[in-house]
């Protein structure tokens, strides 16, 4: 019987940028090691400035390693991976398009016939709740409708693995919840497998089956929290539970968050 891959895996990396002005280079991260399972959840967090862009850059293959390897089912990462899609702060919708339009974006590059693509775009209009704007175009969209239109863009490429860097932090606590639970129902009905960056740690322990957390610079792995509340498709529900606040609690132990806090 044979083992399935890994859906994303880190293997011994390091990466180093050339610093400006300077001789010597910076070492951004250094020895991390990490295997996510098909379907799996995981978020990274960590100090700003601890590399966790950097990994993200490295698992889309717009950046590679100094040292190790980065794979996608069982293949190293070489450059830009049609496996994986990356879905940022910014909405980043192409401002002449309509809504339709920027959804069908991806499929577009990837030379879908256009009928498929309006098909798939149709019907991730309705998933993530933006019936009757689809021939609007972004300016006429609040934040949160945007950011749902950009979610939908992620998810019509049909990735294995979805690379999120911070992707509602812009967004009001309110919206922010109801697009968590939106992703998480997609991503479980879908199987999808999510590496998920945040700054909230809430946020963090709602939507994940397992934390990572990163030191500070040159960044590496210091401790994995295993996050067992059920319900992984429904944040709203998990953030009812108390086991949130005792994981959050763990995690600003483990970032240190009352020393700061103390030093202020």
């Amino acid at each position: 019987m044979t083992t399935p891959h890994a859906a994303l895996e880190f293997i011994g990396v390091d990466k180093r940028f050339a610093a400006k002005g300077k001789s010597a280079e910076v070492l951004a991260v250094t020895d991390v090691n990490l295997s996510i399972k098909p379907g799996e959840v995981v978020s990274l967090i960590g100090p700003s400035g601890c590399g966790k862009s950097t990994l993200l850059n490295m698992g889309a293959g717009l950046s590679k390693p100094s040292k190790g390897v980065v794979k996608v089912d069982g293949e190293a990462v070489t450059g830009p991976n049609p496996h994986v899609a990356f879905m940022l702060q910014k909405d980043l919708l192409m401002p002449w398009r309509t809504i339709l339009e920027n959804i069908e974006l991806g499929l577009e590059f990837r030379h879908v016939p256009k009928a498929q693509r309006r098909e798939v775009s149709l019907k991730l209009l309705n998933q993530c709740h933006l019936n009757g704007f689809g021939d609007n175009y972004p300016h006429q969209l609040s934040g949160g409708m945007r950011q749902r239109a950009a979610m939908a863009r992620t998810l019509a490429v049909d990735p294995l693995v979805l690379l999120m860097d911070e992707p509602f932090s812009a967004l009001d606590a309110q919206t922010k919840m109801i697009l968590q639970q939106d992703l998480a129902q997609s991503v479980s009905q879908q199987g999808k497998t999510v590496l998920f960056i945040t700054h909230d740690l809430a946020e963090a322990v709602a939507m994940s089956d397992r934390i990572l957390v990163m030191s500070e610079r040159p960044g590496t792995i210091v401790q994995e929290i295993k996050v067992e509340m059920g319900d992984r498709d429904n944040p709203m529900h998990r953030r009812k539970l108390p086991q949130l606040g005792t994981h959050v609690s763990e995690l600003m132990d483990l970032l240190r968050l009352d020393a700061h806090a103390e030093m202020h």
